[in-house]
């Protein structure tokens, strides 16, 4: 697979919705994620991230002005032992909890489908980042309409064991703006990483479309001890 450039793939895509991009450093010490929310609407865009324990939560900016909760509000990233949890939705809880419950990563998204947002149907992607004893592993999702017909859902899982130095994998919502808007298709996208943190993160934010952005978490997790450094990014 062709390695891509992750500025392009955001400068080039004016509206990618909701991404994942998951990997390893460069010099092999960290993991990486990166997670990003975009908006058309009012009610999208009146979001930022906090911080929630090991994780974080969206919440609204203006309260006065969010409308509907309902697929906004959520937890996208949690932390249960050595597993960072990474989704688009409400799916980091169900994962979570059954996770905690004996279940596996695949086992607890076989409960979800796509997102009930009719004539969208927009995918859940979902990341599960294992370290456990200086090996580092990790694995994506993506649950989806069957071409935009919602009686079917098309489940894909793509596990990636000691990832490679330098390399990531890119997961978003949508191919490009439209309406209704047009489901991610493919494998996850074969990314380059960086080595510095603050650099990384300032890329990612600053190749989004500056009009549909909203928010932007980057978390280095060093491979070794679990230590973590992170970074929030809100347009508001």
């Amino acid at each position: 697979m062709e390695k891509l450039s992750l500025e392009t793939e955001l400068l080039s895509n004016e509206y990618p919705g909701r991404g994942i991009v998951t990997g390893r450093t460069p010099d092999g010490i960290h993991a990486v994620i990166a997670y990003f929310i975009m908006g058309r609407s009012e009610n999208s865009r009146n979001r930022v991230f906090v911080e929630d324990g090991a994780g974080i939560r969206t919440q609204a900016y203006d309260p006065s002005k969010l409308s509907d909760p309902s697929l906004i509000i959520y937890a996208p990233v949690r932390v249960l032992g050595n597993n960072t949890i990474v989704t688009n939705g409400d799916q980091t809880d169900t994962v979570y909890e059954l996770m905690n419950s004996g279940y596996t990563f695949g086992q607890a998204l076989l409960t979800r489908t796509f997102e009930p947002d009719a004539p969208n149907y927009t995918p859940r992607i979902s990341a599960i980042l294992n370290i456990e004893n200086g090996v580092f592993r990790y694995s994506m999702s993506i649950l989806k309409s069957n071409n935009g017909n919602p009686d079917a859902c098309n489940r894909y899982t793509f596990d990636y064991e000691n990832p490679v130095n330098g390399e990531g994998h890119f997961i978003h919502t949508y191919m490009h703006d439209g309406s209704p808007l047009p489901s991610f298709e493919g494998e996850p996208k074969l990314v380059g990483i960086k080595d510095d943190m603050d650099e990384f993160g300032n890329t990612v934010w600053n190749c989004l479309n500056p009009d549909n952005k909203v928010s932007l978490f980057i978390r280095y997790i060093n491979i070794t001890d679990g230590s973590y450094r992170s970074k929030i990014y809100n347009k508001n």
